[in-house]
C-alpha cells in the first residue's frame, strides 16, 4: 500500500483496539475521524495530547467527528493509559506498522545519541466520505488540538 495523499480516499482499514474491539475506517462513513499518531503511551507529551483531545472530545462530536489515537504500544498498555486518563476515545494497536506505514509516519529519530525508528507525533483530519482533508506533521502539543478542532468544525459547515 502507499503512502496516503491530501484530498485522495484513504484505503480501508482494520485494527485492534481498546474495550475488546476491532476498528475499521468504513465504520465511520458519513463522519469525520481525526487519526492522531503518537509515540508512546503514557509519556508525558503523549499524555498531554491525548488529554487535549480528551477535554474537546465533546466539541469534536458536535462537529461530527470521531477521534482515534494509534500508536505501536499493545492493547492491555493502551487500556491502561485510557482508563488512566478517562479518554473517551478508542485507541488503536498497530504493533505490526500497517497504518503507521500507509500514513508514512515511522521516522529515524535520535534518542540519547542512537539513531532510533518511532512515531513521528502526526494528526490526520479524513472528511466523512473517507477522504484526506488535512495533515499535521512533526507536530507540537501546545496548541495543537485547537487547530484541528478548527479545521474539524469547518469540515462539519
Amino acid at each position: 500500500m502507499s503512502a496516503v495523499e491530501l484530498a485522495k480516499k484513504i484505503p480501508d482499514f482494520e485494527l485492534p483496539a481498546t474495550g475488546e474491539k476491532s476498528i475499521k475506517l468504513s465504520d465511520f462513513k458519513g463522519s469525520n475521524i481525526v487519526i492522531y499518531f503518537y509515540p508512546k503511551d503514557s509519556t508525558p507529551g503523549c499524555t498531554k495530547e491525548g488529554q487535549g483531545f480528551r477535554d474537546n472530545h465533546l466539541k469534536f462530536r458536535r462537529a461530527n467527528t470521531y477521534i482515534l489515537g494509534v500508536s505501536r504500544d499493545s492493547i492491555k498498555s493502551h487500556e491502561n493509559f485510557k482508563a488512566k486518563q478517562k479518554f473517551p476515545f478508542d485507541l488503536l494497536s498497530d504493533k505490526e506498522e500497517t497504518l503507521c506505514n500507509l500514513f508514512d509516519v515511522i521516522k529515524l529519530k535520535n534518542m540519547y545519541g542512537k539513531q532510533v525508528r518511532g512515531i513521528e507525533r502526526s494528526t490526520f483530519l479524513i472528511d466523512a466520505d473517507g477522504v484526506l482533508r488535512q495533515e499535521w506533521r512533526k507536530i507540537k502539543v501546545d496548541g495543537h488540538v485547537e487547530e484541528v478542532l478548527l479545521a474539524a468544525k469547518a469540515l462539519s459547515k
